[in-house]
């Protein structure tokens, strides 16, 4: 068993920068972003099931907008106010408090009895979702090594495109004609299955993150945080056990001095990918069948197939947003997201529905592969002190972008047509892509820096 001296908060820090992934860090990484896969369900089953919600409740475009942006709002509050909780309570706490808020609105929205009571715990679906995107990547940012942050962060996004999937898949074998206007019901409800075994899973598995615990927490409770995650012996040799005297940080540290460009680019590229992606990549289920046929079975397998071209994307984009740069891949995403846009709407009638598709498929993967990693971003751009912060920003900036598209596509689209409405959401990445060429900067600049030793470690 390795053995570990520590005097200080910055040894612990060093260990963890120089800690090779093992199988319980891979463990502890797949715990945390197995929120990310509720969060996504929670979203896409909507998508799946709108149809016969619109149905059910004789919902006007208008409504129907409404009842999506509103998740999106409470996502909006959760990480932006929710942030600076999971700086001073803990990483490990609202991991916790999060996904019980999921089991819980899953549940309440699927028994809805109107649409006033539907809305309420979809608000507070968001408020969960909203804390957990923020503090799930600052727990994984935080017991990775230096060398592996940027990819094992980026793997949030596969998980939200793998849940997406999910989604369509869990209801396909379901017959319509038995549940009828009630898909949804079930659609949505299934999300509290996944819910609470993350919930037991991060509850027996998980603990805080060392890193925050260093800074936060007398030494000797850091010590034994470090020895659980990565089963070492820690000697504790400090001359002071007293907790850190960080200062509690608060929002305006995020537009000061260093930061400020930081805080710039990630918000514009977290608000610019959520435009696109919450106005297009969520409703893939309705636009499957305005090209295919209006049947259950085309929105599904459509959705479905979509979200394999967000796999590779993802994957893509976690694989090399390391070397490359997250910023960097955000510019070329952008340069995909927007040229496919362009060709839809301007040649929609002389398409094909298989070449509509093609585009769609190819719009879903340059989303993924770059601009889609805006919350990889706005994670990896601050210090463990400030991250809660800057993340659940980027939160919060990513639903405010989702509830333009949540809210406005629906009622573009009933005016303007499809086509056209793809042709103004075409402008979104190429604001993003100018922003990106004004701010240089990325993550990589610090992490491609000299990994430091750790030099007072054995093995007994």
């Amino acid at each position: 068993m390795d053995r570990l001296v520590v005097k200080s908060p910055q040894d612990i820090e060093r260990f963890v920068d120089a800690h090779p992934s093992d199988k319980r860090t891979l463990l502890l990484t797949l715990v945390a972003l197995g929120g990310i896969f509720v969060d996504a369900y929670d979203f896409a089953s909507l998508g799946v099931g709108i149809v016969q919600l619109r149905q059910a409740f004789h919902l006007s475009p208008t409504e129907v907008g409404l009842i999506t942006a509103i998740m999106a709002f409470g996502a909006c509050l959760g990480g932006i106010v929710g942030g600076r909780y999971i700086d001073r309570i803990g990483r490990f706490k609202i991991l916790i408090i999060n996904v019980a808020l999921l089991v819980v609105a899953a549940i309440g929205a699927a028994l809805s009895t109107s649409f006033e009571v539907l809305l309420a715990f979809r608000l507070l679906m968001g408020v969960g979702v909203g804390l957990d995107f923020p503090v799930a990547l600052s727990y994984v940012a935080e017991i990775v090594n230096r060398k592996s942050k940027t990819a094992s962060v980026g793997c949030w996004q596969v998980m939200w495109y793998v849940a997406a999937s999910f989604s369509g898949l869990v209801i396909l074998p379901f017959d319509t004609s038995v549940f009828g206007d009630h898909l949804w019901r079930f659609a949505i409800g299934f999300g509290a299955i996944p819910a609470l075994i993350i919930l037991l899973a991060r509850y027996f598995f998980a603990d805080e993150s060392p890193r925050w615990a260093a800074h936060n927490l007398p030494l000797d409770q850091a010590a034994k945080i470090l020895e659980k995650t990565y089963n070492i012996r820690v000697d504790l040799q400090a001359s002071s056990l007293k907790e850190s005297h960080d200062a509690k940080q608060t929002l305006s540290a995020l537009f000061k001095g260093k930061y400020l460009p930081r805080t710039i680019l990630a918000s514009v590229i977290c608000i610019t990918q959520a435009v696109e992606y919450f106005s297009v990549g969520f409703n893939i289920p309705s636009m499957s069948q305005a090209i295919f046929g209006n049947s259950m079975t085309n929105a599904i397998l459509g959705a479905v197939c979509f979200n394999l071209f967000g796999i590779a994307g993802a994957a893509l984009g976690a694989r090399y947003s390391g070397t490359v740069g997250v910023r960097r891949m955000s510019m070329l995403g952008y340069c995909i997201v927007a040229v496919s846009l362009l060709v839809f709407g301007t040649m929609h009638s002389q398409l094909s529905p298989y070449l509509m598709a093609g585009l769609l498929a190819f719009m879903i993967f340059g989303h993924s592969i770059g601009p889609g990693q805006g919350m990889t971003l706005a994670t990896l751009s601050y210090p463990t002190e400030l991250r809660g912060l800057g993340s659940g920003w980027g939160q919060g900036m990513a639903r405010g972008g989702s509830i333009l598209g949540f809210f406005l596509f629906p009622i573009i689209t009933a005016s303007a047509g499809m086509a056209t409405t793809l042709l103004y959401i075409a402008v979104v990445p190429v604001i993003g892509l100018l922003v990106a060429l004004a701010i240089n900067w990325d993550p990589i600049y610090e992490e491609n820096s000299a990994v430091p030793k750790v030099g007072s470690t054995s093995r007994t």
